[in-house]
């Protein structure tokens, strides 16, 4: 298997000599190589990014939504905002795997896709709901999978739509397991929503009580969410676009230190500074959020003299799929938090 078939290099249209997730244009064809995975797909979960984007352009309008999407697949094979770059995810029942795979994958398995929609081969036949509450719509149709392609099959004891939600930000926590130490203190920006719940939870659990976790929300309605899990200390509700007023709050609900971490997990731009700006110098940033300019978070922190690491947002680590569903065996709070936003009651 050579690696133009491998990373489905053979599906790029244009331009020529680019990878799929680089390319304007796939062939979402789903008549497969050998070496390719056939997905009959249920959902997919948008980048939290991508939809606010399409939702606002759209007014949030359901139609138009809708409509969006289907123009932004048709034109390029696959679903990849022209925007934001982003894509999401996926969930859905094999439907055939390539004779030239050897792996643990059978026609019928449900499995979440772990690699982005912005790369990934989709046709999509029909819409058939929406759920901007969610940042997923059902559909009929299909998807392919490279065999570079990464997927989990859907746990027995863990609900698909809650496993779909949580796997499209599992690099999150992930992550923050690697990025946090015993005694840390640690900025989320953006605690209250999908991902912050979970890097929020993982942020205290490896901090440990002799560490500090901060939570910045801009939703009222979403702190009794984040309180219930116990893991940030100071909880702020402020304007991650407003750099200054977040510094001069961070500051205060930490005895007018700077923090060691900082996570910025907002689906909004403009928050570069705000994740810089409380940031000790030889502290570490990092960038989950795909509305993050590269240019403004490098210049900015340039324009202050900040040395601080920062860290563009992977969406894999290794293990970071069993690490997010450890999460929700381990706490029924997070489990039903999830279930209540994002469940379908299966």
């Amino acid at each position: 298997m050579d690696n133009n078939s491998r990373y489905g290099i053979g599906r790029v249209i244009s331009p020529k000599g680019v990878l799929p997730q680089a390319a304007t244009r796939l062939d979402n064809n789903m008549v497969i190589s050998d070496d390719e995975i056939l997905v009959d797909v249920k959902t997919l979960n948008i980048d939290s990014a991508s939809f606010t984007q399409i939702a606002e352009v759209c007014h949030n309008n359901l139609q138009a939504i809708g409509d969006m999407v289907l123009s932004i697949v048709k034109e390029r094979g696959k679903m990849q905002n022209p925007v934001t770059g982003s894509g999401g995810m996926f969930l859905g029942k094999v439907n055939q795997v390539g004779k030239a795979l050897d792996i643990d994958l059978k026609p019928g398995d449900e499995i979440a896709s772990l690699v982005s929609l912005s790369l990934t081969p989709l046709r999509i036949d029909r819409i058939k709901s929406i759920h901007p509450e969610k940042d997923q719509i059902d559909i009929e149709g299909q998807a392919i999978l490279f065999a570079s392609g990464i997927y989990a099959k859907i746990p027995n004891d863990l609900p698909s739509s809650l496993v779909l939600a949580a796997l499209d930000v599992a690099g999150a926590p992930a992550q923050t397991a690697k990025l946090v130490k015993k005694g840390d203190t640690v900025l989320v920006i953006g605690a209250s929503g999908k991902s912050g719940l979970l890097v929020s939870y993982q942020a205290k659990k490896s901090a440990g009580p002799e560490g500090k976790v901060i939570g910045i929300i801009n939703d009222i309605r979403q702190l009794e969410d984040l309180q219930s899990i116990n893991a940030c200390d100071e909880i702020i509700k402020g304007d991650a676009t407003n750099p200054l007023e977040i510094y001069e709050k961070v500051l205060s609900a930490n005895g007018n230190e700077k923090v060691d971490v900082t996570i910025n997990v907002v689906n909004v731009p403009n928050t570069e500074m705000t994740s810089i700006l409380p940031t000790k110098d030889d502290g570490t940033v990092y960038f989950f959020s795909m509305a993050t300019s590269f240019a403004k978070a490098a210049l900015g922190a340039e324009g202050i003299a900040c040395e601080a690491t920062m860290i563009i947002g992977n969406g894999y680590t290794a293990g970071h799929a069993d690490l997010t569903m450890d999460l929700f065996r381990e706490s029924r709070t997070l489990y039903d938090i999830f279930m209540q936003r994002y469940g379908s009651g299966e």
